[in-house]
């Protein structure tokens, strides 16, 4: 393979030490959007390495940034995976009970509330806030318009602000 190569003004990513390369730089924020989307370490880590693994499949043929590239296989992978999560879920005889930690009751939880949100709002709230994507990135990475992040955004934000995770119980106002 070749190492980058220029075509038409757009790079051309191909060498096994580039896509080293980028995995060096770019899988901790990667990882961090991962486990921010499924709220699970074990289940981040096998999404990003899903993620990377079907960029290396493509890797000689992705032009531009790759780390766009791969966020976008990393949500579209994450999409597929919670539309099919009921092959991932096994019936148990008892619930498991998260007890009560009066410590954790008295602190406001944004990760509960991010919990609360729907995945696609989430996603968007993860993408545009945490990963400091602007409306077009997240928009080309989700692909969807300008519009609809934006939509989905101030439905997030409205529903985070009235969230009992985060709002202080005895005064009524959102936490800060």
């Amino acid at each position: 393979m070749d190492a980058i190569e220029v075509t038409d003004g757009r790079v051309r990513t191909g060498s096994a030490s580039d896509f080293d390369e980028f995995v060096a730089t770019c899988s901790t924020r990667l990882l961090r959007t991962a486990y921010l989307l499924t709220r699970d370490h074990g289940r981040a880590e096998d999404l990003l390495q899903t993620a990377l693994a079907k960029a290396w499949l493509s890797w000689s043929r992705i032009e531009g940034e790759p780390a766009a590239y791969v966020h976008k296989t990393l949500v579209n992978t994450y999409a597929t995976w919670w539309r099919r999560k009921w092959n991932d879920e096994r019936p148990t005889p008892e619930l498991p009970d998260p007890g009560y930690d009066e410590d954790r009751s008295a602190t406001h939880d944004l990760w509960a509330a991010l919990g609360n949100l729907p995945r696609g709002q989430r996603t968007v709230i993860v993408l545009r806030y945490f990963d400091d994507l602007s409306e077009a990135e997240t928009a080309r990475v989700l692909g969807c318009s300008v519009g609809t992040v934006k939509s989905q955004s101030a439905k997030a934000l409205s529903k985070l602000r009235f969230d009992d995770a985060l709002v202080d119980d005895a005064r009524g106002e959102v936490a800060r």
